[in-house]
């Protein structure tokens, strides 16, 4: 129709957002945590305003106008268009080249024949003798168990900053556990809620390439349901499983077998029931439990999962210091919530959960539930708790917590 102008494209949502880093080029850091394109932005502060604008309905003529006003200057339309170039080129708008990108990835990451490790080199060393070196300080001093558990919570944040809880939970898997499949169940932080990301693909780290569940993750797909997301694109970028396999590969060498689960945020559950209300949810539960039950001893769960996150970074108006004034609030929550896991007390534990709409944001309640939900009859024992100033003004906390078959388990096996 004629006089209508173009929309900006909509600027994508789920893009991670921060101050620059760099002191020199102040302004807003603009990144993709699924990795479509590997490019970041740093957009200066005069045009940090302008991102409003990119909502795939505002004309491009109206905020070309807005920056004549502003500034003055008829020029603008040259700064506007290298602002939409190079949020378009990499990868950070609602366009062709942005889908071109994604269905190149998604392509590549579906035929992969195994999960390529994504935070080498960042989060822990790229080299196997490096990494050796760091696990084995990480984990020093550590007593490991004498007999076998039914799973272990440990954190997902840097080891760097969670190593004690990581040493603590991991501790607790005895050296006669070798030769088990290891359920992997991590949080998945760019999942789709109420899901479960499954892939038949076997990690490789720097110690090398584990072994590969295809088996059980074809029984969960066709047993699954709707929530199940078959060779999920987020196992190819996520951290939470990652770092649980680093440590079990080191304990029990690089092929260890490990079938490795995402789960998205239990939604469903936050709305006054619990995340089985949810049918998906619910058949992919029990297609999980079957197998816990037919496999038994043969089965070792790990969860890789954080708890709460206080501060300016979650949206909070007020900064946090680990263990001091607000967080030691957080710590006697934290540890009410984790009462209810050494208990085993699902729907218990997810009550303390939906609380007020949970204001810790623990994001490790999805993975905590579910292997509450599916792994039977289990009692737990917290090993240990902390909190970690993840920035100065932002604070995650985590634990080490192991769990056993209860004696009803054991008389049924």
């Amino acid at each position: 129709m004629a006089g209508v102008t173009p929309a900006l494209p909509a600027l994508r949502r789920r893009l991670d957002l921060m101050p620059s880093p760099v002191p020199e080029r102040p302004g807003l850091l603009i990144r993709d945590p699924y990795r479509f394109a590997p490019g970041m932005v740093i957009i200066p502060p005069p045009l940090v305003p302008c991102l409003a604008f990119f909502d795939g309905r505002t004309p491009r003529l109206d905020l070309l106008e807005r920056l004549v006003r502003a500034t003055g200057d008829v020029g603008v339309g040259e700064v506007l268009r290298h602002l939409e170039e190079a949020l378009s080129r990499n990868g950070f708008l609602e366009d062709d080249a942005y889908a071109a990108m994604r269905d190149e990835r998604l392509a590549a990451f579906t035929a992969a024949p195994r999960r390529e490790p994504a935070h080498a080199g960042q989060a822990y060393p790229d080299d196997e003798a490096g990494l050796r070196a760091a696990l084995d300080g990480w984990m020093d001093g550590a007593d490991r168990a004498a007999d076998g558990v039914a799973g272990i919570a440990a954190p997902h944040v840097s080891p760097e900053g969670g190593w004690q809880s990581y040493r603590a939970a991991y501790a607790a898997l005895a050296p006669g556990l070798a030769g088990r499949t290891f359920v992997v169940l991590g949080t998945s932080h760019y999942g789709d809620a109420d899901t479960f990301g499954l892939t038949r693909k076997p990690f490789a780290t720097p110690y090398g390439v584990s072994a590969g569940a295809e088996d059980l993750a074809d029984e969960l797909a066709e047993r699954g349901g709707d929530a199940v997301r078959l060779e999920d694109y987020c196992h190819a970028v996520e951290h939470s499983i990652e770092f649980q396999v680093v440590f079990l590969q080191h304990l029990f060498g690089a092929g260890v077998r490990v079938l490795p689960v995402l789960c998205g945020p239990m939604v469903a559950g936050m709305r006054g029931g619990l995340p089985e209300d949810d049918d998906g949810v619910a058949r992919f539960l029990e297609a999980l439990g079957a197998i816990a039950r037919r496999e038994g001893e043969r089965l070792v769960f790990v969860l890789g999962v954080d708890m709460a996150h206080v501060g300016r970074r979650y949206g909070d108006a007020e900064p946090a210091r680990a263990g001091e004034g607000p967080l030691r609030a957080v710590e006697a929550r934290d540890r009410e919530r984790c009462a209810r896991l050494e208990a085993a007390d699902a729907a218990g534990f997810w009550a303390l959960v939906r609380e007020d709409g949970d204001p810790l944001r623990w994001c490790g309640a999805s993975p905590f539930y579910t292997f509450l939900r599916a792994a039977g009859p289990v009692s737990g024992r917290l090993l240990h708790y902390e909190q970690w100033n993840i920035d100065d003004e932002s604070v995650v906390s985590f634990a080490g917590l192991s769990f056993r078959r209860s004696a009803a388990k054991e008389s049924s096996s």
